[in-house]
Protein backbone atom coordinates (compact mmCIF):
# COMPACT_ATOMS: atom_id res chain seq x y z
CA UNK A 1 0.00 0.00 0.00
CA UNK A 2 2.68 2.43 0.62
CA UNK A 3 4.32 1.31 -2.42
CA UNK A 4 1.01 3.07 -4.15
CA UNK A 5 0.64 5.80 -2.63
CA UNK A 6 4.54 6.87 -3.12
CA UNK A 7 3.49 6.33 -6.44
CA UNK A 8 0.27 8.59 -6.64
CA UNK A 9 2.49 11.08 -4.70
CA UNK A 10 4.66 11.10 -7.14
CA UNK A 11 2.75 11.35 -9.95
CA UNK A 12 1.01 14.26 -8.19
CA UNK A 13 4.15 15.96 -8.50
CA UNK A 14 4.90 15.26 -12.28
CA UNK A 15 1.59 16.79 -12.77
CA UNK A 16 1.73 19.72 -10.32
CA UNK A 17 5.24 20.83 -12.15
CA UNK A 18 3.04 20.04 -15.64
CA UNK A 19 0.50 22.73 -14.17
CA UNK A 20 2.98 25.05 -13.02
CA UNK A 21 4.56 25.31 -16.51
CA UNK A 22 1.00 25.75 -17.74
CA UNK A 23 0.36 28.70 -15.51
CA UNK A 24 4.59 29.84 -16.44
CA UNK A 25 2.98 29.47 -20.08
CA UNK A 26 0.14 31.86 -19.34
CA UNK A 27 1.99 34.39 -18.03
CA UNK A 28 4.82 34.64 -20.90
CA UNK A 29 1.80 34.98 -22.65
CA UNK A 30 -0.06 37.44 -21.36
CA UNK A 31 3.67 39.51 -20.78
CA UNK A 32 3.83 39.31 -24.80
CA UNK A 33 0.60 40.77 -25.41
CA UNK A 34 0.09 43.68 -23.02
CA UNK A 35 4.31 44.99 -24.60
CA UNK A 36 3.20 43.88 -27.86
CA UNK A 37 -0.41 46.22 -27.94
CA UNK A 38 1.16 49.49 -28.26
CA UNK A 39 2.86 47.90 -31.44
CA UNK A 40 -0.32 46.82 -32.70
CA UNK A 41 0.63 43.14 -32.59
CA UNK A 42 -1.79 42.13 -30.04
CA UNK A 43 -2.72 38.20 -29.77
CA UNK A 44 -5.91 38.69 -28.63
CA UNK A 45 -7.95 35.97 -26.35
CA UNK A 46 -4.99 35.97 -23.73
CA UNK A 47 -8.10 36.79 -21.33
CA UNK A 48 -9.99 33.90 -22.20
CA UNK A 49 -6.79 31.21 -22.38
CA UNK A 50 -5.75 32.19 -19.23
CA UNK A 51 -9.10 31.56 -17.57
CA UNK A 52 -8.76 28.00 -19.02
CA UNK A 53 -5.34 27.93 -17.83
CA UNK A 54 -6.87 28.55 -14.37
CA UNK A 55 -9.07 25.96 -14.14
CA UNK A 56 -7.13 23.38 -15.37
CA UNK A 57 -4.26 23.77 -13.35
CA UNK A 58 -6.12 23.92 -10.71
CA UNK A 59 -8.02 21.19 -10.96
CA UNK A 60 -4.69 18.99 -11.77
CA UNK A 61 -2.97 21.07 -8.95
CA UNK A 62 -4.85 20.15 -5.68
CA UNK A 63 -4.17 16.54 -6.18
CA UNK A 64 -0.50 17.22 -5.26
CA UNK A 65 -2.17 19.20 -2.32
CA UNK A 66 -3.60 16.47 -1.22
CA UNK A 67 -0.64 14.32 -1.53
CA UNK A 68 1.47 16.67 0.21
CA UNK A 69 -0.89 17.57 2.79
CA UNK A 70 -1.22 20.98 2.45
CA UNK A 71 -4.86 21.53 2.44
CA UNK A 72 -6.08 23.74 5.17
CA UNK A 73 -7.47 21.75 8.08
CA UNK A 74 -8.55 23.46 11.49
CA UNK A 75 -7.26 20.86 14.17
CA UNK A 76 -8.27 21.96 17.67
CA UNK A 77 -9.52 19.08 18.74
CA UNK A 78 -7.38 16.80 16.94
CA UNK A 79 -3.59 17.66 18.81
CA UNK A 80 -5.29 16.69 21.92
CA UNK A 81 -5.78 13.44 21.04
CA UNK A 82 -3.96 10.25 21.52
CA UNK A 83 -2.77 8.57 17.79
CA UNK A 84 -6.23 6.76 17.54
CA UNK A 85 -7.99 9.68 18.05
CA UNK A 86 -5.89 11.57 15.84
CA UNK A 87 -6.31 8.92 13.06
CA UNK A 88 -10.21 9.10 13.53
CA UNK A 89 -10.36 12.68 13.17
CA UNK A 90 -7.94 12.12 9.77
CA UNK A 91 -10.30 10.21 8.45
CA UNK A 92 -13.32 12.11 8.87
CA UNK A 93 -11.26 14.81 7.09
CA UNK A 94 -10.56 12.65 4.15
CA UNK A 95 -13.76 10.63 3.60
CA UNK A 96 -15.06 14.12 3.45
CA UNK A 97 -12.52 15.50 0.92
CA UNK A 98 -13.52 11.82 -1.00
CA UNK A 99 -16.97 12.44 -1.07
CA UNK A 100 -16.76 16.57 -1.76
CA UNK A 101 -14.16 15.70 -4.47
CA UNK A 102 -16.25 12.44 -5.88
CA UNK A 103 -19.50 14.71 -6.19
CA UNK A 104 -17.13 17.52 -7.84
CA UNK A 105 -16.18 15.28 -10.31
CA UNK A 106 -19.25 13.48 -11.00
CA UNK A 107 -20.88 16.95 -11.34
CA UNK A 108 -18.74 18.42 -13.59
CA UNK A 109 -19.14 15.48 -16.09
CA UNK A 110 -22.39 16.61 -17.31
CA UNK A 111 -20.87 19.78 -18.05
CA UNK A 112 -18.69 18.26 -20.31
CA UNK A 113 -21.12 16.04 -22.23
CA UNK A 114 -23.49 18.67 -22.79
CA UNK A 115 -20.67 20.70 -24.35
CA UNK A 116 -19.67 17.96 -26.83
CA UNK A 117 -23.11 16.92 -27.74
CA UNK A 118 -23.89 20.32 -28.64
CA UNK A 119 -20.22 21.06 -30.15
CA UNK A 120 -20.45 24.35 -27.92
CA UNK A 121 -18.00 26.87 -28.79
CA UNK A 122 -17.06 30.03 -26.82
CA UNK A 123 -18.60 32.92 -27.31
CA UNK A 124 -15.31 34.99 -27.80
CA UNK A 125 -13.27 36.21 -31.03
CA UNK A 126 -11.49 32.83 -30.49
CA UNK A 127 -14.39 30.70 -30.60
CA UNK A 128 -12.48 28.35 -28.62
CA UNK A 129 -14.05 24.55 -28.71
CA UNK A 130 -14.88 24.29 -25.31
CA UNK A 131 -14.59 20.30 -24.95
CA UNK A 132 -10.80 20.85 -24.97
CA UNK A 133 -10.71 22.99 -21.78
CA UNK A 134 -13.36 21.17 -20.66
CA UNK A 135 -11.93 18.19 -20.70
CA UNK A 136 -8.67 18.89 -18.89
CA UNK A 137 -10.54 20.29 -16.30
CA UNK A 138 -12.90 17.34 -15.97
CA UNK A 139 -9.73 15.18 -16.53
CA UNK A 140 -8.48 17.23 -13.16
CA UNK A 141 -11.37 16.52 -11.17
CA UNK A 142 -11.57 13.44 -12.01
CA UNK A 143 -7.85 12.58 -11.17
CA UNK A 144 -8.30 14.44 -7.66
CA UNK A 145 -11.60 12.26 -6.68
CA UNK A 146 -9.50 9.08 -7.59
CA UNK A 147 -5.79 10.22 -5.53
CA UNK A 148 -8.70 11.17 -2.74
CA UNK A 149 -10.41 8.05 -2.42
CA UNK A 150 -7.32 5.79 -2.69
CA UNK A 151 -6.34 7.80 0.11
CA UNK A 152 -9.50 7.38 1.80
CA UNK A 153 -9.47 3.88 1.64
CA UNK A 154 -5.78 3.32 2.30
CA UNK A 155 -6.35 5.27 5.71
CA UNK A 156 -9.64 2.67 6.71
CA UNK A 157 -7.50 -0.22 6.13
CA UNK A 158 -4.72 1.43 8.29
CA UNK A 159 -7.31 2.11 11.07
CA UNK A 160 -8.83 -1.11 10.82
CA UNK A 161 -5.24 -3.00 11.07
CA UNK A 162 -4.22 -0.90 14.08
CA UNK A 163 -1.66 1.23 12.34
CA UNK A 164 -2.61 4.27 13.71
CA UNK A 165 0.71 6.10 13.25
CA UNK A 166 0.43 4.96 9.17
CA UNK A 167 -2.86 7.07 9.20
CA UNK A 168 -0.93 10.08 10.37
CA UNK A 169 1.85 9.49 7.46
CA UNK A 170 -0.55 9.56 4.94
CA UNK A 171 -3.46 11.86 6.14
CA UNK A 172 -2.10 13.67 9.17
CA UNK A 173 -1.20 17.00 9.45
CA UNK A 174 2.59 18.44 8.12
CA UNK A 175 3.78 21.11 10.27
CA UNK A 176 3.42 22.16 13.90
CA UNK A 177 0.32 20.88 15.84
Amino acid sequence: MKRSLSVLQQMNEYLAVAAGLLLLVTVAVTLFDIVARPFEMSLGGTDELSGYAMAISTSWGISYALTSMAHVRIDLLRARCASVGQAMFDAVAILALAGVATAIAYRSWPVLAKTIKNGATANTTLETPLWIPQTLWFAGWAWFAISAVLIAASVLIYIFSGKFDEVDEIAGLRGET
